[in-house]
């Protein structure tokens, strides 16, 4: 009996901010890799998910929402979603229910020779009448290889969509240790926990103007200590961010250590610390430090 090949292949999520991107990834890949709010623009790296069987592996690839950059931090963010272009076996164009924008995918991604599937989210929003006069509209002014209706919230659809992805899998070896469920280390999850809850409990610039630093990771027999630093863009952010009598930071410091708590699947205790580095967002040097810029 011939021996079954092997396939394996870069699927690469895009689409605008705010689109259901990073919870389309998590659905996929069966655990929640990529931190979400509602508020657009959450996510800033490159973050790889892995879903492993024995003849397939499927390297999900979740970037930041297509914008035009408004500062340099904004610029590297798209350069994560450029390099994503390049090694892009396929595509899964993400688009949310009722928004027409086509500039992004003609201009960006339609060039691209990978095949493509077109994913209308949150089909949940209307009847099923409106999903398939949205479907309509797309299939007559983009071109992609397959179309499908799903709620990633829900998961409904996911299944389909998982189907669909293994179709177009090329002939490849794994590109990852098959036991692994990413190629990001437990501090960089714990940092974007960190950020997330930032981003659900202040507004306006705040979640945009913060980075997470962890200082310190150590792992006891029963406990993991961790501390962090919530690095700010101006000093007049870093009283909001403590709240009076520090209850903002503690609010964020509980709602992080128990996400963090879950995810490490170990009891954690986190401090906090707010510090301040003007302009960060524009400064090479910060940039590059915290894994923007290579």
């Amino acid at each position: 009996m011939e021996e079954k090949k092997h396939r394996a292949g870069f699927v690469n999520i895009v689409g605008k901010p705010n689109v259901g991107k990073s919870t389309l990834m998590n659905a996929l890949v069966g655990e929640k890799l990529a931190i979400t709010t509602p508020k657009a623009q959450t996510t800033r790296h490159r973050i790889i998910g892995l879903v492993n069987g024995p003849d397939f592996q499927i390297v999900y690839s979740d970037t930041p929402g297509i914008i035009e950059p408004k500062y340099k931090l904004q610029e590297s963010m798209m350069g994560f979603v450029r390099s994503s272009f390049s090694d892009a076996d396929l595509f899964l164009i993400i688009c949310e229910f009722r928004d027409r924008n086509l500039d992004i995918f003609k201009d960006k991604i339609e060039k691209n020779s990978a095949p493509k599937i077109f994913v209308l989210n949150k089909m949940d929003k209307g009847t099923q009448e409106e999903v398939q006069a949205e479907m309509d509209f797309w299939r007559e002014n983009i071109e992609a290889d397959e179309f499908l209706t799903i709620s990633a919230l829900e998961g409904a659809g996911v299944e389909d969509l998982l189907v669909l992805i293994k179709r177009f899998l090329p002939e490849h070896p794994p590109y990852y240790d098959k036991e692994e469920l990413t190629d990001r280390p437990e501090r960089f999850f714990v940092s974007e926990i960190i950020r997330e809850k930032i981003f659900k409990n202040y507004k306006q610039e705040i979640p945009y103007s913060v980075e997470i630093i962890i200082d310190s990771f150590k792992e006891e027999a029963t406990i993991t200590r961790i501390g962090a630093i919530i690095l700010c863009n101006r000093k007049s952010q870093k009283p909001i961010l403590i709240g009076r009598g520090g209850q903002m930071l503690k609010k964020v410091g509980t709602e992080a250590r128990l996400d963090i708590e879950a995810f490490l699947d170990k009891k954690v205790y986190l401090e906090l610390f707010v510090k301040v580095r003007e302009g960060w967002r524009e400064d090479d040097s910060s940039l590059r430090n915290f894994g923007y810029l290579q």
